[in-house]
């Protein structure tokens, strides 16, 4: 009998400390996700800003003013318009126009 209690001692302290181990892995596990979840949500307010900021800088009004300000553009009118064309194109689109082929 005496051999067969301390089998049985072994085996409780054993999984007594394997309690305690899995207890503690079981909340170091539980502070990893909170911290997880913390980080998520934090996450997902600075994202939900950055959208608000996004929508805010690309209102037509502010891209047309920074266009005008920091880029020195203007509005197009046909007194600068200036057409560019190809010079390989060119006799093409000529003796397709007299001919009456036009590109429209």
């Amino acid at each position: 009998m005496n051999r067969l209690q301390v089998i049985l001692f072994v085996a409780l302290v054993l999984s007594g400390l394997y309690m305690v181990r899995v207890s503690y892995e079981a909340r170091r596990l539980f502070v990893e996700v909170e911290r997880a979840q913390a980080e998520e949500r934090q996450l997902e307010t600075e994202y939900e800003q950055l959208q608000v900021d996004k929508r805010a800088q690309a209102t037509p009004l502010r891209v047309e003013k920074v266009a005008r300000e920091k880029l020195a553009m203007r509005t197009a009118t046909p007194a600068v318009t200036h057409y560019v064309t190809h010079a390989e194109a060119a006799p093409a689109a000529v003796s397709g126009a007299a001919s009456g082929e036009g590109g429209r």
